[in-house]
C-alpha cells in the first residue's frame, strides 16, 4: 500500500484480507500512526493479539517485519548490536607489525547488528515491534527514546545512523510497569481490552472458517463468563479458538462435557481449574 492509497477502509480492508478482525478504533489508530509516521503504543491485557496486530500490520503493508522481544534483563546490545570481538582480536593478530591504526577494528564489518539497527538500516519499508516494553527496564527504555523520536540510532565508536525506510513501530505493554512520559509523549495510543463477543466469534471464524455458528457463540460466551472471575490468568483470544477446535476434534454430541473434558485448553492453573468448575460447570 503506497501513502496515497493509506485510508481507513483500505487498512481495513487489507487486515481482513489475511484474516485479522479489526475494529474501528484499531483501524483508526493504525491509520493515524502510518499517515502521521509516529510510532504507536498498544496496551492490554495478555491475550488479546497486541502482537499478532502488528505482524498483521506488517504482512498486509507488504513490510519486512523485525521485532524485539523484551523481557527482565535485556542488553542494549540484544537489542542493538554488539562487537564481534573475536573478529577484531583476530584482525589484531594478523596486523602485527604491519603499523595498521587499531581504531580500524571499529568499524560494519567488526559489527553483529541486532533488530534495532537492522530495522533503521535495510533499505525495505519495513516494521519494527517493540514487543512488551514494560518488562524492560527504564534505562533500556530510555535508551529507546531516540529512535523514537529523532529516528535515528547511535552506536559507541560507530556512529549515528540515520534511518533508511519509512518504518513503522509498534510498541507493545502489558502495563507491568509505568512507562516513560517521554515515551508516551513520542507515540500514538492504543488500548486493546478483550473483544466484545460478535468480534470474538468472528476472529474464530477466521481461524476456522468451517466451525458451527452455535458452537462458536457457546464457547465464546463461556470465555466471556470465565473471564469475569477472579483468576491468575483470563483465558486469551488464541485460548478461544482453540478450545472451539478441541471440542470439535472431540467430534461428539455431548458439548457440555466435551467442554469440560477440554477445559484445559483454555484454564491454565489447577486453582483456576477448581475456580471455572465450581462457579462455571457448577461441579
Amino acid at each position: 500500500m503506497v501513502k496515497d492509497e493509506i485510508t481507513i477502509k483500505n487498512i481495513d480492508k487489507n487486515l481482513n484480507e489475511i484474516g485479522y478482525v479489526s475494529n474501528k478504533e484499531i483501524t483508526t489508530a493504525m491509520f493515524l500512526a502510518l499517515s502521521l509516521n509516529k510510532p504507536i503504543l498498544i496496551e492490554g491485557p495478555p491475550g488479546v493479539g497486541k502482537t499478532e496486530l502488528a505482524k498483521a500490520i506488517a504482512k498486509s503493508l507488504n513490510r519486512k517485519f523485525f521485532r524485539i522481544q523484551c523481557y527482565e534483563g535485556i542488553t542494549f546490545e540484544q537489542i542493538i548490536g554488539e562487537w564481534n570481538y573475536q573478529k577484531q582480536l583476530l584482525h589484531l593478530e594478523s596486523s602485527k607489525g604491519k603499523n595498521q591504526d587499531e581504531n580500524s577494528i571499529f568499524n560494519n564489518e567488526y559489527f553483529i547488528k541486532r533488530p534495532l539497527l537492522n530495522a533503521f538500516m535495510n533499505e525495505n519499508d519495513s516494521l519494527l515491534l517493540i514487543d512488551e516494553i514494560d518488562k524492560a527496564d527504564e534505562e533500556v527504555e530510555s535508551f529507546l527514546l531516540q529512535a523514537l523520536g529523532e529516528k535515528e540510532v547511535t552506536v559507541n565508536d560507530l556512529g549515528t545512523f540515520q534511518l533508511n525506510n519509512d518504518l513503522i513501530v509498534i510498541l507493545t505493554s502489558n502495563s507491568q510497569r509505568m512507562l516513560l512520559d517521554e515515551t508516551k509523549d513520542r507515540c500514538l495510543f492504543l488500548y486493546i481490552p478483550y473483544p466484545s463477543v460478535e468480534r470474538e466469534m468472528k476472529i474464530v471464524k477466521s481461524k476456522i472458517p468451517e466451525v458451527d455458528d452455535g458452537l462458536s457463540r457457546k464457547v465464546v460466551n463461556l470465555v466471556h463468563r470465565i473471564r469475569d472471575l477472579n483468576l491468575t490468568k483470563k483465558p486469551s483470544v488464541r485460548a478461544t479458538v482453540d478450545w472451539v477446535n478441541s471440542v470439535e476434534n472431540l467430534n461428539t454430541k455431548n458439548v457440555d462435557q466435551a467442554l469440560i473434558d477440554s477445559v484445559g485448553v483454555a484454564v491454565k492453573s489447577e486453582s483456576d481449574k477448581k475456580r471455572v468448575m465450581k462457579d462455571i460447570f457448577k461441579q
